[in-house]
């Protein structure tokens, strides 16, 4: 959130050349293509990192935040702090080199936290894939929230990522799916090694496993 502050405060011409300076290009990564000089401020290799702490708006930093919020705090503490920053960050490179293979010779930089985030919540599938998940299923101007298994939400989420990266033109412009796609099975295969030796995967649910409540309208009733 600092850094998207501080990219705020370079105004649009800097903060699009901010972008190109320190987001993941796949073609700088391998490269595949020579930039301009004012876009090679730091090494290819070291924009895997810088590129997950940058966002491109208000909603692509909410958005993220609000899926770190809701599976991230279980996650760290199955991990401890340490190990936690250590598997998010091994997530997102993991995720920044699965967009980058699909398409290396894009020059379109990436740029977001959702790599990282789909790791973790690849961790939560596994760590908690029976845990209760409130979402909210919008019908026009009637919505109704549900609790949901998250094996039922994270196993969409990861079906939609799928589907969109397949019909996508090979991730360019637009929403990088394979690295959500590419963070997911990073934090899936990667939990096991990071979580400590006493958690279990695979742990049952703490809540109950399905119930509605039904809203009619923004100031309706519920039951």
């Amino acid at each position: 959130m600092l850094v998207f502050l501080w990219q705020l405060s370079l105004g649009a011409n800097a903060g699009e050349v901010a972008f190109y300076q320190y987001g993941m290009i796949p073609a700088r990564l391998f490269g595949i293509a020579d930039l301009q000089a004012d876009t090679t401020t730091i090494p290819a290799w070291s924009t895997v990192f810088t590129s997950m702490f940058m966002h491109g708006g208000w909603m692509h930093l909410g958005s993220n935040m609000l899926f770190l919020w809701i599976f991230g705090d279980n996650v760290e503490d199955s991990m401890g702090h340490v190990r936690y920053l250590a598997f998010y960050v091994a997530c997102g490179v993991a995720a920044a080199f699965a967009q980058a293979l699909v398409n290396p010779d894009s020059t379109v930089p990436m740029v977001g936290a959702s790599g990282a985030i789909s790791g973790v919540l690849g961790a939560y599938l596994l760590l908690h894939p029976h845990a209760t998940v409130r979402t909210a299923i919008f019908l026009g101007f009637f919505f109704t929230i549900v609790y949901l298994p998250a094996l039922v939400v994270l196993g969409m989420w990861l079906l939609l990522q799928l589907v969109s990266g397949v019909l996508s033109s090979a991730g360019e412009p637009g929403v990088a799916f394979w690295a959500h796609v590419g963070g997911f099975v990073a934090g899936m295969v990667l939990v096991p090694f990071f979580k400590k030796s006493g958690v279990p995967l695979f742990q049952p649910a703490h809540h109950r496993p399905f119930e509605i409540e039904r809203r009619r309208g923004p100031w309706g009733s519920s039951n």
